[in-house]
């Protein structure tokens, strides 16, 4: 199967910045080398299994977003509040008009994970991963987790469901070097 194709969020924004995507390589679960297996490879929200392996609350930094009436794309970097340090890089498709008015309102602000905009809102969903990969950073991808040199990173992609089976969202999820996380 086409990497490309599973990374579609990851994909469109590279297309919409008229860059190359970098080299994706798909990654059998149980082959994810950790510490990115126990950080990528579950049904749980990313932002609460970051903050939790992390001990702080994420903050959003957006790199590029495009919005209509039904979607919004956005590249982001998600930070540690107070230190400001990188934890992932994500790209993200919102399917808008699937969320209530006060959750649309807290994405279309920029200022929240996606998954802290769900607790908040106590939206029931799940996360369900459909692929895991490795990826070759360029500068786009270094230079949003402040990491240079590295030959690979690993990450995911998964659907957002809410209880009805609806798609909230579709997400690409890359982890900075262990070294980078200060955790090993």
């Amino acid at each position: 199967m086409n990497p490309a194709g599973q990374i579609k969020p990851l994909a469109g924004m590279y297309e919409g910045m008229g860059l190359a995507l970098p080299r994706v390589r798909l990654v059998e679960p149980s082959l994810v080398p950790e510490p990115y297996r126990r950080l990528l490879v579950h049904r749980q929200d990313m932002t609460p299994t970051l903050e939790a392996a992390h001990g702080a609350s994420l903050h959003l930094r957006v790199i590029r977003h495009t919005v209509s009436e039904e979607l919004m794309d956005r590249l982001v970097v998600l930070e540690l509040d107070g230190s400001g340090v990188a934890v992932e890089v994500g790209a993200i498709q919102i399917h808008l008009a699937r969320l209530p008015d006060l959750a649309r309102v807290s994405v279309l602000a920029m200022q929240e994970p996606f998954g802290a905009i769900l607790r908040d809102h106590g939206l029931q969903h799940s996360s369900e991963p459909s692929a895991f990969f490795e990826i070759a950073p360029d500068a786009l991808i270094a230079d949003a987790l402040g990491t240079n040199g590295v030959a690979a990173l690993h990450g995911r992609a998964s659907t957002i469901r809410d209880a009805r089976g609806e798609i909230l969202a579709e997400v690409v999820e890359i982890l900075p070097p262990a070294d980078t996380r200060g955790r090993h």
